[in-house]
């Protein structure tokens, strides 16, 4: 059996863009087409070449964090062999990687918990550079991460946040180091030299100091990369997966409810003269009356009566009366919200 992968995923932002959701839980366990977004990054390990013979180390915030995620993890994944660290300072991708050091040793990953992507890694145990950076080619890559390649198809040097559009290779937030221990002394020498961007240290920076110290690092292109990191990208993301799952509509009560494909509704939802779709996901022991719901995620224990809905994301245990009048309202309410239309 092959070195035990490390898969990092770090997860310890505040989430200021997907509130009023993140005020009381990680913006990981925010739902999209039925499932938390952490759940959707942990498929994307299932192509692993060894898929069993992995560690994870889940590098979360303080507060909310450290109490949600273990518990979620032993919840839903009971048999994973799992780290959590806990980052008290936001000084960056860096620093994060650096208080995980004593579980990493031999090959790991990086993948950060706002990354969903569409990929085969069954290739990374016969893969023979230092490092690999998944990238995606976009229109404007400027609010991102890129990539500079060499003549000969190497990564030359990544450049945060680029000025210039002439480059658009963008890094996904998704990495493979062969050596976990090069990463670390790399990050040493990254933090001693003061290399940072807004006071925080970035790991595209930390693989820039490894490639001048020679390591060979190369690009893995993709071709889906979605994002939950706002809340218009999570419901644009919800629309993706829903197209490619198939909608599970036989389950759940119901009476006198017309669906419109794709949806994703949970067994134990309850629905009753209502429109459900296109594009809506609605949570566990959602109660929907005299509504329409379509391009919106329910969250778990959501009422909603009389009202209707379209790009929406509703928290958990939230109430949401309409006027019965077919006004289509476009709301973001967090949990345990009240609304009366």
């Amino acid at each position: 059996m092959a070195e035990t992968l490390k898969i990092v995923i770090p997860m310890a932002g505040w989430g200021t863009r997907m509130r009023p959701h993140t005020w009381n839980k990680p913006k990981p366990l925010v739902s999209v087409a039925g499932k938390t977004s952490l759940e959707h990054v942990m498929d994307m390990f299932k192509t692993l070449p060894e898929p069993d013979n992995v560690e994870y180390i889940f590098i979360v915030g303080p507060y909310l964090g450290e109490l949600q995620v273990p518990e979620f993890i032993k919840e839903n994944y009971p048999d994973l062999k799992a780290h959590v660290v806990v980052q008290r300072e936001m000084k960056g991708q860096s620093h994060a990687l650096a208080l995980a050091r004593e579980f990493l040793r031999g090959p790991m990953m990086v993948c950060f918990s706002d990354t969903l992507m569409e990929t085969d890694f069954s290739f990374l145990d016969k893969e023979e550079a230092d490092g690999v950076a998944w990238v995606m080619p976009v229109p404007d890559p400027r609010r991102f991460g890129v990539a500079e390649l060499n003549s000969e198809g190497w990564v030359k040097r990544f450049i945060e946040k680029p000025q210039s559009m002439d480059n658009n290779l963008v890094v996904v937030g998704c990495y493979y180091f062969k050596s976990a221990e090069k990463l670390l002394t790399a990050i040493d020498e990254q933090m001693d030299r003061g290399i940072m961007l807004k006071g925080e240290y970035f790991l595209t920076d930390t693989i820039s100091v490894m490639i001048e110290d020679g390591a060979k690092v190369r690009t893995q292109q993709i071709d889906t990369w979605l994002d939950t990191g706002t809340i218009e990208a999570t419901l644009d993301t919800n629309k993706i997966l829903l197209e490619k799952i198939k909608s599970n509509v036989l389950t759940f009560k119901r009476s006198n409810v017309e669906i419109v494909d794709p949806v994703f509704i949970h067994p134990t939802a309850e629905i009753s003269n209502a429109k459900i779709g296109p594009y809506a996901s609605i949570g566990a022991n959602c109660k929907i009356t005299n509504s329409q719901i379509a391009e919106s995620i329910l969250e778990a224990g959501c009422e909603i009566t009389d009202a209707a809905l379209s790009r929406s994301l509703i928290g958990r245990q939230a109430s949401v009366k309409g006027r019965s009048d077919g006004h289509v309202a476009v709301l973001n309410i967090g949990d345990n919200s009240s609304i009366v239309m």
